[in-house]
């Protein structure tokens, strides 16, 4: 059958309403986009302490999106790609050119080189992510573990020698700032086992569940009363975590080899019959009568 754009199947389908539960994960993904420009912009204008926090809003927004769409049943291959581009935007170009305005622009070439390796190592990490998000071949432990620093934690970790300096600590030399940022652009693309938490599903139980949205309260309270304490401390206890994260991951492998190599180990092998059956007698009769 022919394609004829103007058939009525084919105009019910052009102008066939979105729904509206598909609408808001894309509604909070622009916003994040929008935090990340914002980042960029204030980043140029100096505002430094408006410039992180914007980063820390998108990723934020970042954690929120997925969740939502999941809940609400909103998923759409639009949303994936419109994620994975603001994923580049907000915790690859955004942190980098925060830097490189902050301190690394001192190394002049040195700096914008080590601001850039930054960004493209987070387009490769997302890149990379999205090519092996279906592999049917990953083992069934694997889907709790990242591979690579995630670009979220990467661009909060990043950020470490601006908040060691918003608390009033001697300002790191550019030079350090500038390995530093190389470092965690080569934990977002290395193959480290990283740690993610998703298929964890922790239930709350009913007599809990005030005092648990209690400490969320007061976590997010001395987060905007103590943003450079608490963003310090949840990075340096992150960069700890991922040895532990590594090792969680080859227990994982250990434990499936061992059970892949089992079962040949134990295979059992075919028994002799009890009873062996009698070899005939031999017939000294002559040929004729046999």
């Amino acid at each position: 059958m022919p394609f004829d754009p103007k058939s009525p199947e084919m105009r019910r389908r052009r102008f066939r309403p979105i729904p509206v539960r598909m609408l808001v994960p894309n509604f909070i993904t622009l916003l994040a986009i929008c935090a990340g420009l914002t980042a960029i912009r204030l980043s140029t204008e100096g505002r430094m302490e408006l410039a992180v926090a914007a980063i820390v809003f998108a990723a934020v927004l970042d954690g929120l999106d997925g969740r939502v769409a999941r809940m609400i049943k909103g998923q759409s291959k639009f949303g994936a790609e419109l994620d994975s581009l603001a994923d580049f935007v907000n915790f690859g170009v955004a942190p980098g050119l925060i830097l490189y305005f902050w301190q690394l622009h001192e190394l002049n070439n040195g700096g914008w080189i080590a601001a850039m390796v930054f960004a493209i190592s987070g387009g490769l990490r997302l890149a990379r992510f999205n090519a092996t998000m279906d592999d049917p071949n990953k083992p069934a432990f694997a889907a709790n573990y990242f591979t690579g620093v995630p670009a979220p934690a990467g661009a909060i970790t990043v950020l470490l020698p601006i908040y060691l300096a918003f608390l009033g600590l001697p300002k790191s030399p550019a030079t350090l700032t500038a390995l530093y940022t190389l470092l965690i652009a080569f934990l977002m693309v290395s193959r480290l086992p990283v740690f993610s938490g998703k298929t964890v599903r922790l239930r709350v139980p009913p007599e809990m569940v005030l005092p648990v949205f209690v400490s969320v309260v007061f976590f997010i309270a001395l987060l905007i009363g103590y943003p450079w304490y608490i963003l310090s401390a949840c990075t340096v206890l992150y960069l700890l975590s991922l040895p532990a994260g590594w090792k969680s991951y080859r227990d994982h492998e250990r434990r499936a080899a061992a059970q892949a190599v089992a079962p040949a180990a134990v295979a059992p092998v075919n028994p002799a019959p009890p009873f062996a059956a009698p070899e005939p007698a031999p017939d000294d009769r002559p040929a004729r009568l046999n």
